[in-house]
């Protein structure tokens, strides 16, 4: 039963809207406006910023362009999506500001991604990325059993972690890196190493380095969820699943926003990275 556009539970008389439960929850913006951001952010081919977004909206502030971003990247992660399969590349980077790719000295102020890229042919097929605390073998089995499906064969170069990998339902294929020059990596792992450059460069162009470490993980879920539908031919059809998923993901108020996942507020149950 319905009622001034609100459901009615037959059994309590609870009413709820429609967009109850969902990202849309408790919104102070019109739906069509709100729609009009969602393609804002899939029609551009490498993403938007909060100031264009509020001046292309006509928005009154800053704020209410940056958190509806924000809640945007949250629907980017499809709950209950697949992990690759395949033949798995996968490594890590340092990321952060405008002097990036430093390792060592200056690295504390950088943030360790992980990523993780699926073979398909001499190409690249879907990626998964997460921000990480270390290079400690704990943190990167956790990314990839997160990322991979068990059995996969995860090749990487330079990793100590076969054991662990093993332990963990694991393939691993391991390259060394002494002995063969410092772009070995590069020329070992092409497909990890493509996807960090052009993560960087969307980082530094799109962004302009600007992004806080805070909310690094979600700027990753947005990449990887442009990266994974590049080849759509639509870009009404990024439209269609960026909407289809923001009504599956939970309601996202502005304190969780602020912080990202060192706010107390931040829903620990959400994936760890990126979706798509």
């Amino acid at each position: 039963m319905a009622q001034r556009a609100r459901h009615i539970c037959a059994a309590c008389r609870h009413q709820a809207t429609v967009t109850a439960g969902t990202i849309f929850h408790d919104r102070h913006l019109p739906l069509p406006l709100l729609f009009r951001a969602f393609w804002q952010v899939t029609s551009q081919k490498y993403g938007a910023r909060a100031l264009g977004v509020q001046r292309v909206l006509g928005l009154g502030s800053y704020e209410t362009a940056w958190s509806w971003l924000h809640k945007l990247r949250r629907a980017m992660v499809r709950p209950g999506r697949d992990r690759l399969s395949g033949r798995v590349e996968v490594d890590e980077t340092y990321v952060g500001g405008l002097a990036e790719g430093k390792r060592g000295r200056g690295a504390a102020r950088k943030a360790l991604v992980v990523i993780a890229a699926q073979e398909a042919g001499p190409g690249i097929g879907r990626i998964r990325l997460a921000r990480v605390a270390d290079a400690t073998a704990a943190s990167l089995v956790g990314f990839v059993q997160q990322a991979v499906a068990p059995g996969s064969p995860v090749h990487t170069a330079g990793w100590r972690s076969s054991a662990a990998l093993a332990a963990a339902g694991y393939r691993h294929e391991f390259s060394r890196l002494h002995d063969q020059g410092p772009e070995a990596a590069t020329k070992l792992l092409p497909r990890v190493h493509r996807v960090a450059a052009l993560l960087k460069r969307w980082l530094l162009g799109t962004h302009q380095g600007a992004v806080a470490p805070a909310h690094l993980d979600y700027y990753l879920d947005e990449f990887t969820f442009r990266f994974n539908r590049r080849t759509s031919a639509s870009r009404g059809k990024l439209f269609y699943r960026l909407v289809e998923q923001a009504v599956q993901v939970e309601p996202a108020p502005r304190a969780s926003l602020v912080g990202g996942k060192n706010n107390p507020h931040h829903n620990p149950s959400r994936s760890v990275e990126s979706k798509g």
